[in-house]
């Protein structure tokens, strides 16, 4: 009876090590594909001992949330698919119509976690959103020729940075689960609409608005901002497609004429 009452002690110490070092992932504190810190240190930042740590080790790679191996240590599994090659998702990426679909999800998710990144970041937060803003600014400030894949994996790290600040785990992986997406949303937008000087100068105003508002904490600002910020992007791509449906109908019409 003794040894079962110990077996389950042990069991259920385990299972208190797996589950903080979960929250520490589920936090953004350790990444996915992150080296775990080593045994001593985190056992210092538990409070456990050796012992109930590699009990919980054990528990964590059990679910496939860590993988270990020999001479390298322990690493935190990727959570989501590096890409995803569903049918779905291949039709989502091939038919531009989507895009404004990809928009709307954007705004639904974007709005909300910049208000919650203005009322719940921490200074930490602010100060990895003013790296990855200041990132951006200064990319194109010093290019002479603006690499588009370049300056959309910037501005969607910007975005993140943001959203990851929200302290909100499930909008954290729900966004980064649609990371090829919403890079292709991004790509667009800077492709189309950044060569041009009148929607390149309210981008980069409105990049400046949200920041500003989350750094000040001004979460009904930051809501704000972010939806302007998306809604201008979906009605300055759809004028784009306007002019040029234009452009192709009046080719027609003088076609005739020759």
């Amino acid at each position: 009876m003794v040894a079962y009452s110990t077996h389950q002690g042990n069991r259920r110490m385990a299972d208190t090590v797996a589950t903080q070092i979960e929250e520490l992932i589920l936090d953004g504190v350790i990444r996915p594909g992150e080296l775990l810190p080593s045994e001593r240190r985190l056992c210092d930042k538990l409070g456990v001992s050796r012992a109930s740590l590699r009990e919980g080790l054990k528990v964590l790679r059990g679910k496939g949330i860590i993988d270990t191996r020999q001479g390298r240590g322990s690493v935190v599994a990727r959570l989501i698919p590096p890409r995803d090659d569903s049918p779905l998702m291949h039709l989502f990426r091939d038919h531009p119509r989507t895009l404004y679909d990809l928009l709307e999800v954007r705004t639904l998710l974007e709005g909300e976690s910049a208000r919650l990144a203005a009322l719940r970041g921490t200074p930490a937060d602010r100060v990895i959103i003013t790296r990855r803003y200041e990132e951006m600014v200064d990319y194109v400030r010093g290019a002479d020729e603006i690499n588009v894949e370049r300056l959309a994996r910037l501005d969607h790290g910007f975005h993140l940075a943001i959203c990851e600040a929200s302290h909100n785990p499930v909008l954290v992986y729900t966004l980064q689960g649609l990371t090829d997406l919403l890079l292709s949303s991004v790509f667009a937008s800077v492709k189309n609409l950044y060569h041009r000087p009148a929607p390149r100068e309210q981008i980069n105003r409105q990049h400046e608005r949200l920041f500003r508002a989350v750094i000040d904490q001004d979460a009904d600002r930051a809501r704000e901002a972010a939806l302007e910020h998306l809604a201008s992007i979906g009605d300055s791509l759809r004028e784009i497609e306007a002019e040029d449906e234009r452009l192709v109908r009046s080719a027609m019409r003088l076609e005739t004429w020759e």
